[in-house]
């Protein structure tokens, strides 16, 4: 996928996020029911897109919100970034745009003197695990597992467990 197929990238603008919030439920395919909904946009605040606007990226098509990724430099780990948040539109899951959002954020926190981007996602995203994985993550070892991913219980508060990544960039 090429930005010449249509395809912009830019930074997000606070005005970005009634429409990154909207689409949450369906690009989630309604996982988890309203409960994990609210958890997933509760895990969106509008302070992301007014304060870590320089290290996060929206992409459209043809002017429709196409992706997102939020991110931003660690402020007490002085040679590491993070990804917080990313969401592809489903009918572009596979052509590209997932990795093309995270070679953006990987050049952008090199170019700001990071050496490791750190990740996470719930043991349940098969998707977003195989997806780490494939873009060169290392699942840290947890003390649970879940289908064999290593789990850090409670990770985001009672309940909410996670699977943590690492990447060299």
């Amino acid at each position: 996928m090429a930005e010449q197929e249509g395809l912009t990238f830019r930074h997000p603008v606070p005005e970005d996020q009634p429409a990154v919030l909207a689409v949450l439920d369906e690009w989630w395919g309604g996982q988890g029911g309203a409960a994990r909904a609210a958890e997933r946009a509760s895990l969106l605040p509008l302070l992301f897109f007014q304060h870590f606007t320089d290290t996060s990226f929206v992409a459209e098509r043809d002017g429709r919100l196409a992706g997102f990724l939020i991110g931003f430099l660690s402020q007490s780990r002085p040679d590491e970034s993070y990804i917080h948040f990313v969401g592809v539109s489903p009918d572009l899951r596979g052509e590209g745009l997932g990795r093309l959002l995270y070679e953006r954020f990987f050049e952008l926190s090199r170019s700001r003197g990071r050496s490791r981007v750190r990740s996470i996602t719930s043991p349940s995203n098969s998707g977003s695990y195989r997806f780490h994985l494939r873009m060169g993550f290392a699942a840290e070892p947890g003390p649970r597992s879940f289908d064999g991913r290593p789990v850090h219980p409670d990770y985001d508060g009672p309940g909410l467990d996670r699977v943590l990544f690492t990447r060299g960039i």
